[in-house]
C-alpha cells in the first residue's frame, strides 16, 4: 500500500475517532481531503464532518467503498452488525484497524469472510489531548508496511507500542482500564485533601499537577520508581508516615486485584465474540 494512495476512512464518530483525525490533521500526517467518516448518528456525523472539514457518510457501505484504510472505532456490542454491512465492499487492498475492546483479530476475519490485513489496537483516553499509549497487533497478512501506516496514525495521538495479540487482555487491564483507576485515586486524594480543610478547587489543583509532575518526572528522568520515590522519602518523614499507612492497607494488592480484575474480564468480554 504506497503512502501517496491511502485514504482513511473512520467509522464511528465517537470521541477516539474525533481524537484521532485531530491528530492526524494537527501532525500533518494526512490532509483533511484524505479523511472521511460515517456514523449513523447525524449530529455527531455533522459535528466532526464539519469539525474538520471531512467527507461524512452515513452509509458505512460507501465509506468502505472509498477508503482503503478502515478504522473501526465503534462499541464491541454493534461490531458484527458493522462488519456485515460492509463486508462486500472489503478487497484484498484493504487495511483494517480496529479499536473495538475486546475483539480478536479472528473475529474480524471471520465475518469478513477473507484474509485480510487486519490490525488491532488499545488506545487509552488520554489520547483525546494526544497524551495516549496505544498497543498495536498485527494479524491476518498484515505486513511491516501496514503496521507503519497504522502507528502513524496512533504515534499522532500519543506513543506507541506493538506487542502480541495474545497480551491484548493484560494490556487493556493497565493501559485501557488505567486511567480509570487514576481518576478513582484522584478523586480520593482530592476528598482528603477538602478534609484538611481545602476548598475543592484547590485540592483539586494540588492533586492533579502533582498527578502530573511526577507522571513526567518518572517518565523523563529515567530514574527507576523505586528511586523517585526514596527521592521523596526521608526516613521518619511524612511521606514515610504515608507510605506506611498505604502499605498497611494493602495498597499493592488492591491495585494487583484491580488489574487481575480488569484483566478477567476481558477475557470474559473477548469468550462472548
Amino acid at each position: 500500500m504506497d503512502s501517496v494512495d491511502i485514504t482513511i476512512g473512520f467509522i464511528g464518530a465517537g470521541n477516539m475517532a474525533n481524537a484521532l483525525i485531530k491528530g492526524i490533521i494537527n501532525s500533518g500526517l494526512y490532509s483533511h481531503d484524505l479523511l472521511a467518516v460515517s456514523d449513523n448518528d447525524r449530529q455527531k456525523l455533522e459535528d466532526v464532518s464539519d469539525r474538520f472539514g471531512l467527507k461524512g457518510y452515513i452509509s458505512n457501505k460507501k465509506l468502505a467503498r472509498g477508503c482503503n484504510v478502515i478504522v473501526l472505532a465503534i462499541k464491541p456490542q454493534v461490531i458484527r452488525d458493522v462488519l456485515d454491512e460492509i463486508k462486500d465492499e472489503i478487497t484484498d487492498g484493504h487495511l483494517m484497524i480496529s479499536i473495538a475492546a475486546g475483539i480478536p483479530i479472528k473475529m474480524i476475519r471471520l465475518v469478513i469472510g477473507r484474509d485480510i490485513p487486519i490490525i488491532r489496537v488499545m488506545p487509552n483516553t488520554p489520547a483525546l489531548i494526544q497524551k495516549g499509549i496505544s498497543i498495536l497487533a498485527a494479524g491476518g497478512t498484515a505486513t511491516p508496511a501496514h503496521m507503519d501506516i497504522a502507528k502513524g496514525i496512533f504515534d499522532a495521538v500519543g506513543k506507541t507500542m506493538v506487542m502480541d495479540e495474545g497480551m491484548m487482555d493484560a494490556v487493556t487491564a493497565i493501559s485501557g482500564s488505567g486511567p480509570g483507576y487514576i481518576f478513582k485515586i484522584m478523586e480520593s486524594f482530592t476528598a482528603a485533601g477538602e478534609k484538611l480543610g481545602f476548598n475543592r478547587e484547590t485540592a483539586l489543583l494540588l492533586v492533579t499537577q502533582t498527578f502530573l509532575g511526577a507522571s513526567h518526572l518518572a517518565d523523563e528522568s529515567g530514574l527507576p520508581l523505586s528511586r523517585l520515590r526514596d527521592m521523596v522519602t526521608s526516613p521518619g518523614g511524612t511521606t514515610a508516615a504515608g507510605l506506611a499507612a498505604l502499605e498497611k492497607k494493602g495498597i499493592s494488592e488492591v491495585i494487583e486485584a484491580a488489574v487481575k480484575a480488569a484483566c478477567d474480564r476481558s477475557i470474559e468480554l473477548g469468550k462472548q465474540y
